[in-house]
């Protein structure tokens, strides 16, 4: 069985290490994989590092598209995806979550009629301002194996009209849809002793034996509004002031922060010894400082996952999540880019930490459950 896996985010990167290593210890013989890179992140920091680190094979492909507009970058996408499969002609083409990379995969196997093997499948919002709901929505319905990591998801595609009860041999028009737990948890069970032997970040950074709150912030709708990104880094001021605050800053937010701060605020936050504004973190480096934060504030979907992995609270800065279990048991809370809430939830997590952590992500077997039942399905 041939499979072309398609990637172009950090996060797609990370969780192919996932099906990448299955097919290495168990289905060598049965599963061939070829590897398509779309470029969609191009940054070393954002992308190489994590080949190099986690044994992902190198990408057979490379289309190099960089940084453009939605339509332009999908478009460039869709066209090179396209001739990869009429030359490989694979069996399967595997898409990740939710990025343009997903979309532009799904729109050029759908149109050939290349099976499209969907993981993550059934992940919601229920926001459709979001780029990344348009991009999963489709992408499902484009799907013939759709892979739930959590029972809200599956119950999200059942809502839309997919049946649970569909019968091999399973297509476009007859899909199979599985809950089968998270990949990333296969990968943090996985790395989470390699990270602590091989990781200098602690002592590079001098945060070993240090209580620390790890930040990331990343999405368009927080960093491009100026309104959304001075009330967020005001309660991490505020939050600085009893803790050290840890920010490896994605290149989007890095370019953003002179621009889109006010100026009194940029010059606190820069000149500000309890907040540590570090480069974008590797993927070993975010496990060990996810493992040893006292709380992770983030608008990440990856790294909300990561921090309950790790059972460390979590303050979403968003509206919403997919990660609906993660709320509902306590272990997060929906702050929004709200100064008021933020500090609230923070102070409150604080003198009452959460000490559920169900689980709730499977069984750290996903990839392999999912290499299964591509070889039953072929």
């Amino acid at each position: 069985m041939k499979i072309v896996t398609v990637i172009g985010a950090r996060p797609q990167i990370i969780k192919a290490a996932a099906l990448s290593r299955a097919i290495k210890e168990h289905f060598e013989k049965e599963v061939k994989e070829v590897i398509v890179h779309t470029g969609q992140h191009y940054d070393d920091n954002m992308s190489q590092v994590f080949f190099d680190e986690l044994g992902i094979p190198a990408p057979n492909y490379n289309l190099g598209v960089g940084s453009a507009s939605h339509g332009v970058q999908t478009a460039k996408m869709i066209e090179g995806i396209e001739e990869i499969l009429l030359k490989e002609k694979p069996d399967y083409i595997v898409l990740y979550g939710d990025t343009n990379s997903t979309l532009a995969g799904a729109v050029a196997a759908s149109k050939i009629h290349v099976p499209i093997v969907h993981i993550e499948a059934g992940l919601r919002s229920f926001n459709k301002s979001m780029p990344e709901e348009i991009n999963r929505i489709c992408c499902d319905h484009c799907s013939t194996l759709l892979f739930s990591p959590t029972a809200t998801g599956f119950k999200n595609l059942i809502h839309e009209g997919f049946n649970p009860d569909n019968k091999r041999r399973f297509t476009i028009d007859n899909p199979g849809i599985y809950h089968c737990g998270d990949v990333m948890y296969d990968n943090s069970k996985h790395f989470a002793n390699i990270a602590d032997k091989k990781s200098q970040i602690l002592d590079k950074e001098g945060l070993r034996g240090v209580d620390y709150v790890l930040c990331t912030i990343h999405r368009d709708n927080n960093t491009d509004q100026p309104e959304r990104l001075n009330a967020i880094f005001k309660a991490l001021l505020k939050i600085s002031e009893s803790k050290t605050v840890v920010l490896p800053l994605h290149p989007r937010t890095s370019k953003l922060l002179n621009v889109n701060l006010e100026k009194s605020l940029f010059e606190k936050i820069t000149n500000n010894p309890n907040i540590k504004i570090l480069p974008p973190a590797s993927f070993l480096d975010m496990i060990v400082l996810e493992r040893h934060a006292q709380m992770v504030v983030t608008d990440s979907g990856g790294v909300q996952k990561e921090a309950f992995f790790f059972q460390k609270p979590c303050l979403i800065l968003r509206t919403e999540t997919e990660w609906k279990e993660i709320v509902e048991c306590g272990a997060a809370v929906i702050t929004d880019a709200d100064e008021e809430r933020i500090i609230k939830s923070f102070n409150n997590y604080m003198e009452n930490p959460p000490h559920k952590f169900p689980e709730i992500f499977g069984d750290g077997k996903a990839a392999e459950f999912i290499c299964k039942e591509m070889l039953e399905n072929f």
